[in-house]
């Protein structure tokens, strides 16, 4: 938690925004981690009978008792195993968001449960945990789905291509150069971008 807190700092960079960096509990994990001793999320529908899921529901709930939360203005981010779970979220609560951002992660098996929605996605070149090729086969299929365009910059953004879309729903790929890291640029491309959308 203080981990996703300091190396995102989105309630630093975006301070009128309501941010929340949950805390996962001990999760086995498919690439590393498999006997569950470190904190993480369910990787697909039904894992722990849904234990993360539930906990979004009621952590939501929540934060709509508690603060004025603008329901076209609700966005999921997260890296590495937190990528893998923005991609559940986007398959199985994704009506809720107006756009995710998943870094370092892949989501073959949830493909075919998305609906078009505009991402960010981040991925390193030379990520030895999440490989490149699993990502781009990701973006690719995201491609598809959000009926998306050419590449084209995306405005003075370092590594951001955007792919616009027909449906509103454009996908920028935010490629660099490393392994399987958040980089420091990602903050400042995350909210752009989740600044530039909301639901109808």
């Amino acid at each position: 938690m203080t981990n996703a807190a300091q190396s995102f700092a989105i309630h630093v960079r975006w301070p009128d925004a309501i941010v929340v960096y949950p805390q996962g509990l001990p999760t086995p994990g498919r690439l590393t981690d498999p006997e569950g001793k470190k904190p993480g999320w369910q990787h697909a529908p039904g894992d722990q009978d849904d234990r993360d899921l539930k906990f979004f529901d009621a952590m939501l709930a929540s934060l709509r008792r508690d603060y004025r939360v603008d329901d076209k203005r609700l966005y999921a981010t997260g890296h590495s195993n937190g990528g893998g779970f923005t991609y559940l979220l986007w398959a199985r609560r994704g009506d809720l968001f107006a756009a995710v951002a998943p870094s370092g992660a892949a989501a073959p098996r949830l493909l075919a449960s998305l609906k078009p929605k505009p991402v960010l996605h981040i991925a390193g070149e030379t990520d030895p945990l999440v490989k490149f090729t699993w990502q781009k086969q990701t973006m690719d299929a995201i491609l598809k789905l959000n009926q998306c365009g050419d590449g084209q910059p995306w405005g003075e953004m370092r590594f951001c291509t955007i792919y616009p879309s027909k449906l509103g729903a454009p996908l920028v790929t935010f490629i660099h150069p490393g392994g399987h890291k958040f980089p420091a640029e990602a903050p400042a491309a995350i909210i752009k971008f989740f600044q530039e959308h909301a639901r109808p």
